[in-house]
Formats: structure tokens, sequence, C-alpha cells
């Protein structure tokens, strides 16, 4: 499992999940700081990497191509430091693993956790 942090997210918080055997980095560090969404997940397509962040261009993106990756997590809580955030990564990927490596954007709110798997097909 490899992720990719967005901008907003605590740049340490990579750290701290690399130290956790979780292969993770950050936009910032990777030169993406001021890249657009299409190129970020173009990016972590590239690398297998699933994008974390508090955006939600990316689920809408991924949604109007269709496409089947990168899974995408949505974290919609608000100024989490960077021991909580990767806590909270760590739990989410462990207990969702095969879904985001089929493909799926999630979103995390404080007291639910929403899935869909990729791609994204309109509901007649």
């Amino acid at each position: 499992m490899k992720l990719l942090l967005d901008q907003g997210l605590p740049r340490s918080a990579a750290t701290l999940l690399t130290e956790a055997g979780i292969d993770t980095i950050h936009v910032a560090g990777i030169g993406l700081s001021a890249a657009d969404d299409t190129d970020i997940l173009q990016r972590a397509r590239n690398d297998e990497r699933i994008v974390v962040t508090l955006d939600a261009d990316f689920h809408a993106l991924l949604a109007l191509s269709a496409a089947t990756t990168p899974s995408v997590i949505r974290i919609r809580i608000e100024r989490l430091r960077a021991q909580i955030l990767a806590n909270l990564l760590l739990s989410v990927v462990g207990e969702f693993a095969e879904d985001l490596k089929q493909g799926a954007i999630m979103t995390v709110e404080p007291s639910r956790i929403r899935l869909r798997h990729l791609p994204l097909v309109k509901e007649r």
C-alpha cells in the first residue's frame, strides 16, 4: 500500500506513516504542491498510490472520467495533527485495504466512512 498526501495535510504525517510501514510521500516532497488535481491523480496512478486529500475535486474528476484508478481517500475532519492523521489512515487502510487496492473513493468523516468502488457510474 502506497499513499500520496495532498497539500493541506501535514507533511510530517508522511514520515510517521512510512515509519509505520506504509510507503507515503507528500506532494510538497515531489514538487507537486502547486500542481493541478489532474496532475496529482496521474502521478498517483503512475506510482500506484492512493491519494489522501481534503479536496472534493478528486472525487468529481474520477466520476467524470469514469476512471478505475487511483483510489482517493478524502478526509473531512478539520485541523488534524500529523500523529492523529497517521493513526486514522493506518486504521482506514488496514480495514479497507482490499477495496482501496481494487479502486475506490472514500470519504472519512468524524462519525462515519463512506466508500464507493470505481468506476463511478450514474444510477438510473
